[in-house]
């Protein structure tokens, strides 16, 4: 297994007009990411790649196309998380056959599960794959929140690695690092990544490190060094950056600043909206020019 710490894509994904997957252009992100934002792995099937909105055939078509592209360059983490454990297990196999360094999987979601099941649901995923399983908690999304004693429960399990944590809480993150310090942390949100560094987050896994890696691991090494100065201000060219982005709708901004770099980034999946008015264009156009 690859080392799963530092900076990682959450992988965009290219579609067609009519919401076929683009492999042209998915390669070419692939490519972007490695040659270009220099990360050190891809997180492959998250809410970035506008999973939830696929059939699992392109899901599988979609780890294919990564794993074949990227070959052993770079660290891969497949995201299998499904609230149908039997999609999960699916993908979790696959993802595995192909050769991806660890599994992850979002909290199961929409259903109010226990927590009892969603143990449950980790552990069967991890014990029919044999892989490593990376947690993913997004609670702003699933309604899912737990605290440091569940996640101490998840982690007797040894095949998980530690979590994604897309979250706020910058406490747990804390109690969780203290409590548990052999577990990984991936910070989630991008916007507060150096908070999570200096708390002792591994590493940080984003979508807009697909145009933004390079401050991103700016960011991750100074934080790391203690330079809290030197990094805060490349977080708040980053944070000017992301705002304009969120503003103008994230993932179809980030494939339009991809366009003009080169890169076939294609449309979004709908009910996305998937092409952008004139309008965004341009703020597309004025946001790579300021920032990169």
């Amino acid at each position: 297994m690859k080392n799963l710490k530092g900076i990682f894509s959450a992988l965009l994904v290219s579609f067609n007009e009519d919401g076929s997957v683009n492999e042209k252009g998915l390669r070419e992100i692939i490519r972007h990411n490695i040659d270009k934002m220099k990360v050190d792995g891809l997180y492959v099937g998250g809410s970035t790649g506008e999973n939830f909105m696929l059939s699992t055939a392109e899901k599988k078509e979609i780890f294919r196309i990564a794993k074949d592209e990227a070959k052993d360059d770079i660290a891969l983490i497949a995201q299998v998380g499904s609230v149908n454990l039997h999609e999960a297990v699916e993908l979790g196999k696959y993802a595995t056959e192909l050769g991806y360094d660890s599994l992850s999987a979002v909290t199961p979601f929409y259903y109010k599960f226990s927590f009892a099941e969603i143990k449950h649901y980790y552990d069967t995923i991890i014990a029919e794959t044999g892989n490593n399983m990376i947690v993913y908690s997004i609670p702003f999304l699933t309604g899912v929140n737990m605290g440091i004693e569940q996640f101490g429960e998840l982690y007797k399990n040894p095949k998980v690695l530690g979590v994604k944590f897309t979250a706020g809480d910058f406490y747990l993150l804390e109690r969780l690092k203290k409590a548990f310090p052999n577990h990984l942390i991936w910070a989630g949100f991008d916007e507060m990544m150096l908070p999570a560094v200096s708390l002792g987050a591994d590493g940080a896994i984003g979508s807009t490190f697909n145009i933004n890696g390079v401050r991103a691991r700016q960011i991750f090494e100074l934080g790391q060094a203690g330079k809290l100065a030197e990094a805060r201000e490349i977080q708040h060219v980053t944070n000017d950056l992301i705002e304009g982005i969120l503003a103008n709708g994230l993932y179809l901004t980030i494939k339009e600043i991809l366009k003009l770099q080169g890169v076939d980034a294609g449309y979004c999946r709908e009910p996305m909206t998937k092409s952008a008015t004139e309008q965004q264009l341009a703020v597309a156009k004025a946001l790579k020019e300021k920032y990169l």
